[in-house]
């Protein structure tokens, strides 16, 4: 049976969605169908169902979906273990939003040039998300906000940027360290998604502060809110997060003091895992290219 079959089904059942699926697998929709309509004819049952743009596993699809993603841990196992005298095979690895452009791309570069047979698969998502992934191994490791708890023994960790906490409003306001706290009561506020762990920062310093916001918005995209705010529609509380930032942006900044508003960027993974090896090299490359 064909991995990329298996591979391609478990995609669409996450994205629910065949576009999304095919941009994330980097091939044509239609190829994609194809190798659906192929796993389909070797399983002998339909497995999805589409509805305009969105996809559904049927009953039969995700009744057999946990195995399909047990077969696929279980091949790459034995990759991990067959390459195991040369650094080659593939890395999956989960990022979050603002770090797929401000902090990956620098160390992709040092990990391309000094292991070109390095395959790696970057699967995008929310902490919380990716977390989850690392956990059931459908991830090698993760690069996420430090999470709110403490990590248990199987886990690591490595700190690849700390980000301090910004109130930040349009150009046309003045936005001070003095003033923030009459700021954020008075003007309306965009709100980072409190399902997000870097968005429970800036309502942890609204409690600590006592302060009870005129919220107008709440989004999970960081990108978003800060044209929102460039926009004159409100203020916000947002990490520092590694550029760029979104082109044309007049904003005014000031940054929240305390080191418990401080969103801590790292590496996740499981240890004595069978890709150990090649998260190990993503680590030292990692450290190289961000100057750690």
């Amino acid at each position: 049976m064909n991995t990329r079959f298996l591979e391609s089904f478990v995609a669409i059942v996450e994205s629910g969605s065949m576009a999304e699926a095919a941009r994330r697998l980097n091939i044509s929709p239609a190829a994609l169908a194809k190798r659906v309509q192929a796993l389909e004819a070797e399983i002998g049952v339909r497995l999805l169902l589409r509805s305009g743009r969105t996809a559904q596993p049927t009953e039969a699809g995700f009744a057999i979906c946990d195995t399909i993603r047990q077969i696929l841990r279980d091949a790459r196992s034995l990759k991990h273990l067959a390459s195991a005298d040369t650094l080659a095979g593939q890395l999956r690895i989960g990022v979050i939003g603002t770090a797929v452009t401000g902090i990956l791309p620098t160390i992709l570069d040092h990990l391309a040039r000094e292991y070109p047979e390095l395959d790696l698969y970057i699967v995008p998502g929310t902490s919380s998300d990716l977390y989850r992934r690392v956990i059931d191994r459908d991830l090698d490791a993760a690069i996420v906000v430090e999470p709110p708890f403490d990590l248990s023994k199987e886990f690591d960790w490595m700190l690849l940027r700390a980000e301090s906490l910004l109130l930040i409003g349009p150009q046309t306001m003045t936005v001070t360290e003095a003033k923030a706290a009459q700021i954020l009561r008075s003007e309306p506020f965009i709100r980072y998604d409190r399902q997000h762990w870097g968005g429970r920062l800036a309502d942890a310093y609204l409690q600590q502060a006592g302060i009870r916001p005129r919220e107008r918005f709440e989004l999970d995209a960081l990108d978003a809110i800060a044209v929102l705010v460039d926009r004159g529609l409100g203020v916000s509380l947002v990490p520092d997060w590694a550029p760029p930032w979104p082109e044309g942006l007049k904003l005014n900044k000031v940054r929240i003091e305390g080191e418990a508003f401080v969103r801590r960027i790292g590496l996740l993974w499981l240890r004595n895992a069978p890709s150990a090896r090649l998260v190990k090299a993503f680590r030292l490359q990692a450290r190289t290219a961000l100057d750690l």
